[in-house]
């Protein structure tokens, strides 16, 4: 479905996996298939595609191919899907993060500012925790450290009250309610960008987006082949500082260990300086491609 999401830096990613024709690859962010489609051109008889995807609304895209294998299960379990269908050691993951632009297109899936729908914002639609279920029931310094931490909110602290107290008037359940209860809060001729970084928090936990990166990329080091390549495409600083920090130390925070040879003790290289973007042709075509940071590594 062409329509369902427009790859971003898709030729770039192509590039970076540096595919084999009789390669096992993993696409951990499945969606609309754009990128998975591609890499199929590049694989022979003998080459591989698993596809992972934890929203039901992707595997309508599923690709008919017996080379082709769809999980449906978030990349956080990369390793053990990956054993199960036989797929280790791979050549090369992809993972496109965060929210497609099917999921912003939705208006019922609750994860943009620009329409009023219930909030929801789950990847998973089987999940039980909803947006409305952390504006509605979470306390105020849990909400405080989620708009501080995951949306990098100035006022967060305040926001966090200002939500506590509306809700004592009735529950919040729409993206509508939400707006009208932090209205006062909204920096003037800032609106659209504040309200971004409201729900980018509120998306982050309920998807538990952040712990389920780390799960994934410490499991990428154990799935791929050495030499294998690591394509990991960002869009907001968060992910992009993880990813960053894990390609260059091996973990997430801290400084870099070494063995007791002196040898740097991490799996990765980094194959190109800092981050890839966007042209600027492609970012006026595709105006999410903006944000986007490409990073790749490969296996030592």
């Amino acid at each position: 479905m062409s329509n369902y999401h427009v790859p971003v830096m898709l030729q770039e990613c192509i590039e970076a996996l540096n595919i084999k024709a009789d390669g096992t690859y993993v696409d951990v962010t499945f969606g609309g298939g754009g990128h998975s489609r591609e890499i199929m051109k590049h694989l022979g008889e003998g080459g591989r595609l698993l596809a992972f995807d934890q929203d039901a609304d992707a595997q309508r895209n599923v690709i008919d191919d017996e080379r082709f294998v769809f999980v449906d299960q978030n990349f956080r379990y990369l390793k053990n899907f990956s054993r199960l269908h036989d797929a280790v050691p791979v050549d090369g993951i992809l993972a496109d993060l965060g929210v497609s632009s099917h999921q912003f297109d939705e208006a019922d899936r609750g994860f943009s500012i620009r329409f009023d729908a219930e909030l929801d914002m789950r990847m998973n639609q089987a999940s039980d925790l909803s947006a409305k279920e952390v504006v509605n029931n979470y306390a105020e310094a849990d909400l405080h450290r989620i708009f501080g931490m995951y949306g990098e909110i100035q006022n967060a602290k305040s926001l966090a009250k200002t939500i506590v107290t509306a809700r004592l008037n009735g529950p919040i359940n729409t993206v509508a309610d939400l707006k009208n209860a932090i209205s006062n809060l909204i920096p003037r001729g800032k609106e659209n960008k504040y309200l971004a970084q409201v729900f980018q928090a509120l998306r982050i936990e309920v998807n538990q987006e952040l712990e389920a990166l780390k799960d994934f990329l410490n499991q990428s080091a154990d799935v791929l082949a050495p030499g294998g390549r690591l394509v990991v495409m960002s869009y907001h600083s968060l992910e992009d500082r993880l990813v960053k920090n894990f390609i260059a130390k091996g973990k997430f925070s801290g400084e870099l260990e070494k063995d007791i040879y002196g040898n740097d003790n991490r799996p990765f290289d980094a194959v190109s300086r800092g981050a890839i973007t966007a042209t600027e042709d492609e970012i006026k075509d595709n105006n999410r491609a903006r944000s986007a940071k490409l990073r790749i590594a490969v296996k030592r």
